[in-house]
């Protein structure tokens, strides 16, 4: 209320305008030569921070993403009082759009089972993909892009633009995920039904790469959710905020958004505000076995898992033996230490290790 007498004083007298909001002009001149409060200047200060992690999110990120970024950054702050300095400066994340049908099912070709039924969870890299198709509107017609997605850590890993819905596309795009991710079995990959994904092209690629197919029902976005909240994503931060002139702009302006933001920067509240990237580092960090080398199991560990002989000969006997009998196709399975020898790469040089630090 002050800072608006302090606001339109230049045009209007100052008694007329704290006798309209019903305060004094003393207490108004006395607010003027009050110092600031004590929360002001750390307000500025945070206050510069969001704007700068705006900038950087493009303009995309709300309240909960700008405080996780700043806790990434070592700023220890309440998600409220970000709320309130970015109301105050009208910052605002994106909001989402309508869509245009580009789904159309086939009759003639059968569809695969629901492998799915809507649980898109993975324990692992590379055991659930999801696939869609949507559209991106420019001045000179539409341009249309297919994703993979892996369910794991909601990265896109692989990605296809066409002015045309022809199967070609969605191939293009799974032979991208493929190259990039070189998957063993144990794979999934699940779509709608379109006539893309239900053609013979398409099902014999995936049978080539030992993948097993899975589609959802007819009409139902639920069926496949987490490619179509990527959609929306790209649809509100990206293409509700941009114009393209030509086909050529959209496909520069896609690409940097999943491969120069989305995959490496932005932050998912689906994996603790990490971004896929960050996600899949830390997770290989966290579950990759430790080296036997570097963490060799004690003596007495590892003569049981390889001599199961309840009494070891001499010392200087059991350690020729138990080295040198080794088959060099064996394998030391889990005890309960942890992980040993997980291959028969170099396994007696490993050993000798072993026993040499305990002697």
């Amino acid at each position: 209320m002050l800072e608006f007498v302090d606001v339109e004083r230049a045009h209007f007298p100052v008694t007329r305008l704290c006798e309209l909001l019903g305060v004094s002009a003393s207490g108004f001149y006395a607010w003027l030569k009050r110092p600031p409060a004590a929360h002001t200047s750390p307000d500025e200060r945070l206050r510069r921070r969001i704007h700068a992690i705006d900038d950087r999110s493009r303009r995309t990120y709300g309240a909960p993403r700008v405080h996780a970024e700043l806790r990434a950054e070592g700023v220890h702050t309440s998600r409220r009082r970000v709320a309130r300095l970015m109301r105050q400066d009208q910052l605002v994340g994106c909001h989402r759009r309508r869509g245009v049908r580009t789904t159309r099912r086939a009759p003639d070709q059968a569809p695969a089972p629901d492998l799915v039924q809507r649980q898109f969870q993975a324990s692992a890299p590379n055991r659930l993909w999801v696939a869609d198709i949507t559209y991106i509107p420019t001045w000179a017609g539409f341009l249309f892009l297919a994703v993979v997605l892996d369910v794991f850590s909601r990265r896109v890993v692989g990605w296809a633009m066409a002015n045309h819905l022809r199967t070609e596309l969605v191939l293009a795009a799974l032979d991208m995920a493929l190259w990039r991710r070189r998957p063993g079995g144990n794979l999934v990959h699940h779509a709608d039904q379109g006539c893309q994904y239900t053609s013979l092209t398409f099902g014999r690629r995936l049978g080539e790469a030992s993948i097993a197919a899975s589609m959802g029902s007819i009409g139902d976005c639920f069926d496949n959710a987490l490619c179509e909240s990527f959609f929306a994503t790209l649809e509100c931060e990206l293409l509700d905020r941009s114009s393209f002139p030509t086909r050529n702009d959209a496909r520069l302006a896609v690409f940097d958004f999943i491969e120069g933001f989305y995959n490496s920067h932005r932050r998912h509240s689906a994996l603790g505000y990490l971004s896929p990237a960050e996600f899949e580092r830390d997770s290989e960090r966290r579950y990759s076995p430790p080296d036997p080398i570097l963490h060799p199991l004690p003596l007495s560990t590892a003569a049981a898992v390889i001599s199961p002989s309840p009494k070891p000969p001499a010392r200087g006997a059991t350690t020729a033996a138990t080295v040198d009998n080794i088959p060099q196709d064996s394998t030391v399975h889990q005890t309960e230490a942890g992980p040993f020898l997980p291959s028969t790469h170099n396994q007696q040089g490993a050993l000798k290790r072993v026993f040499y630090q305990s002697a």
